[in-house]
């Protein structure tokens, strides 16, 4: 199971190789015992060099929390939530939705949908909630979003 398919594997991927492909179940504990036991050592994923430079150099900076989970504020306007989500369609292609809603009422306010994920798709749906001529923002409102890399690049 170590050498399965020619790569070296860790005590979790033993595991799901003795059981899905050689129909053994063992216990996680009782596989890294062995391991020890006849010196098996999972080889160590290198790290990503881009990681470290995103964090030396503080690019993707990450905002403290305010909310705390508390979206529901009373007032219309005041707490954004966005996000990106992807739909399937056709065969196997997939289409990127970013989308601006609103915490109080849940109502959708700004959308953009395309078909490639870049920096502009979360920049285009800012633009739509800005041009939006019905939504007056409070005047403490923010947005929250999960910061990954999309919401979070300089």
């Amino acid at each position: 199971a170590f050498h399965f398919k020619k790569r070296k594997k860790g005590a979790r991927q033993i595991k799901m190789v003795l059981s899905g492909h050689f129909g053994v179940t063992m216990n996680l504990k009782c596989i890294r015992r062995i391991m020890r036991k006849y010196n098996i050592v999972c080889p160590i994923r290198k790290a990503k060099p881009y990681k470290r430079l995103i964090k030396a150099t503080a690019e993707h900076r990450v905002v403290p929390n305010h909310l705390k989970r508390e979206f529901k504020q009373g007032t219309p306007y005041k707490v954004l939530l966005t996000d990106i989500t992807y739909i399937f369609y056709g065969n196997g292609k997939r289409a990127y939705l970013s989308t601006i809603v609103d915490g109080s009422t849940n109502e959708v306010l700004a959308h953009q949908l395309s078909e490639n994920i870049n920096l502009d798709i979360v920049l285009d749906t800012l633009k739509r909630l800005r041009k939006n001529r019905r939504i007056r923002l409070d005047k403490d409102a923010f947005i929250h979003s999960d910061q990954g890399g999309h919401y979070t690049s300089p």
